[in-house]
């Protein structure tokens, strides 16, 4: 009997799932496809081709993709190879506490290139990935002028804080923290525009709105002291960075893909006003796939040092991720000049994970290469970039290194979960 066996099939989106075909002929090609629809009913899909073994199994932690999505060994591919059947469509969890990605796998005893619906499958299985483990507790945030998501774990506490942030984006995104509060940390998604009462759009940087989301999450009870971390990605990692250099709450920062300097917008912060660096539009760029490059967009000689960040006097801890292929923002070349800062300045505090091949979107474990999608105000997609197997060995490797980042840099709890 031909099976298709998935194990665990009930899992955190993070976590890798054992794939096998079983009961085949002996050398049967097959096709092994996945697909998913979102919330919105947009479906993604994926498929690779397999040549069974003697035994009549294909185990993909071991067998080699013979071709489809990817070519060669890689146990989770199905997973982060699935694009959108639409281009330029994002897979986005909003709602990670009710419902998981569910995933179906089909397993075809021929080559299946097109639309399969008029082939049966030999065997199928589903599978539910979910954005919050048991217990996480999640409670929507309107203090003052914070606005937001705070992820509880299991447990009493009190557990070590972060605030996590994301890009130009907008809104309130919740994907993230609500994996980190299941892996033990009380995560604060922080809106900062397009939310609710908040600003429709970003005009500047008011550095006192997340000094103030630092006071609200540091005077929570179940917040551990004295510090917390910071996650941010993009625009996002800009904001965490300034954060990073100029409140003494904040001791741990990961910054990916983000610039280290002041870019488009004015910061304020008191009495402070950073100038930014204005974004050339003329050096725009057209992908062949119609979406806009902007990775030239600041040039080097445009850095003044009144807008560049004074890493130097970051109280805390800063792990900058960079992908190499990031076509939304040269990230290697501004985490590069952090790093020299630092280092000019004797300080050792800051530590840069370059990833060969890997785009703007890094994104957890065995998530989707996000290459481009469509952006809010803007004719065309934008261009992340990322070469699918490279992209999806950086979010692989660089999720372990959060993970103990902010393990070895944030008071732990004393709870024990």
């Amino acid at each position: 009997m031909i099976q298709l066996i998935v194990t665990p099939s009930n899992v955190l989106a993070d976590e890798p799932v054992s794939i096998r075909a079983t009961g085949l002929p002996p050398s049967q090609i097959v096709t092994i496809k996945a697909t998913l629809k979102d919330e919105k009913e947009k479906l993604f899909q994926s498929k690779a081709f397999y040549k069974a073994n003697e035994a009549g199994e294909v185990d993909l932690e071991q067998a080699s993709a013979l071709g489809g999505d990817y070519v060669g060994v890689h146990p989770m591919g199905l997973f982060w190879s699935l694009k959108p059947k639409k281009a330029f469509q994002r897979l986005m969890k909003k709602d990670v506490m009710n419902s998981p990605l569910c995933i179906t796998l089909y397993l075809y005893d021929s080559i299946c290139l097109g639309d399969s619906a008029t082939i049966r499958p030999k065997a199928c299985q589903m599978v539910q990935r979910w954005f919050a483990g048991p217990g996480v507790q999640r409670m929507q945030i309107r203090e003052g002028r914070v606005r937001g998501a705070l992820f509880l774990p299991p447990g009493e506490g009190p557990f070590p804080g972060i605030i996590d942030m994301f890009g130009s984006i907008g809104g309130l995104i919740e994907f993230r923290a609500s994996l980190l509060a299941s892996h033990g940390f009380a995560v604060l998604a922080l809106a900062y525009f397009a939310y609710e009462d908040l600003p429709d759009e970003l005009h500047e940087i008011d550095l006192e709105y997340f000094e103030e989301a630092a006071n609200f999450l540091l005077a929570h009870p179940k917040i551990q002291q004295p510090g917390i971390g910071v996650i941010s990605v993009s625009k996002g990692a800009e904001i965490g960075l300034a954060m990073a250099c100029y409140l003494k709450q904040v001791i741990a920062t990961v910054c990916i893909n983000g610039p280290s300097a002041i870019l488009n917008f004015p910061l304020r912060y008191g009495d402070l006003v950073v100038t930014p660096i204005q974004s050339s539009l003329e050096r725009v760029q057209v992908h062949a796939s119609g979406a806009l490059c902007c990775r030239s967009l600041i040039g080097g000689n445009e850095l003044n040092s009144q807008s560049i960040l004074p890493v130097e006097k970051a109280q805390g801890w800063l792990l900058f991720i960079v992908g190499e292929n990031d076509e939304c923002l040269n990230s290697k070349a501004f985490a590069q000049r952090a790093m020299d800062q630092l280092h000019s300045h004797g300080r050792s505090s800051g530590r840069m994970l370059a990833y060969p091949g890997a785009g703007h979107l890094i994104e957890p474990s065995y998530s989707p290469c996000c290459f481009a999608s469509w952006h809010s105000g803007l004719t065309n997609p934008l261009l992340w970039g990322g070469d699918p197997i490279a992209h999806a060995a950086a979010q692989e490797h660089s999720w372990k290194e959060i993970l103990k980042f902010f393990k070895q840099h944030l008071p732990q709890s004393r709870s024990k979960l």
